[in-house]
């Protein structure tokens, strides 16, 4: 789902943002866990035709 996509008056590139904060932020999620949730992500985005360009865990 790349590109430009248009309607009669507009043109527009649907990109979003997406942020996934933890509630309880512990040192675990950064660790093991991190691991698995970036496994998890990426599994969705295949099953649902998104496009993954990045990831960063910061902590």
């Amino acid at each position: 789902m790349r590109g430009w996509q248009s309607q009669t008056h507009v043109k527009h590139y649907c990109r979003y943002h997406v942020v996934f904060i933890p509630k309880y932020r512990r040192k675990s999620i950064y660790g093991t866990l991190r691991k698995d949730i970036e496994g998890i992500f990426k599994e969705l985005c295949r099953q649902y035709g998104i496009e993954l360009e990045g990831g960063a865990c910061n902590g």
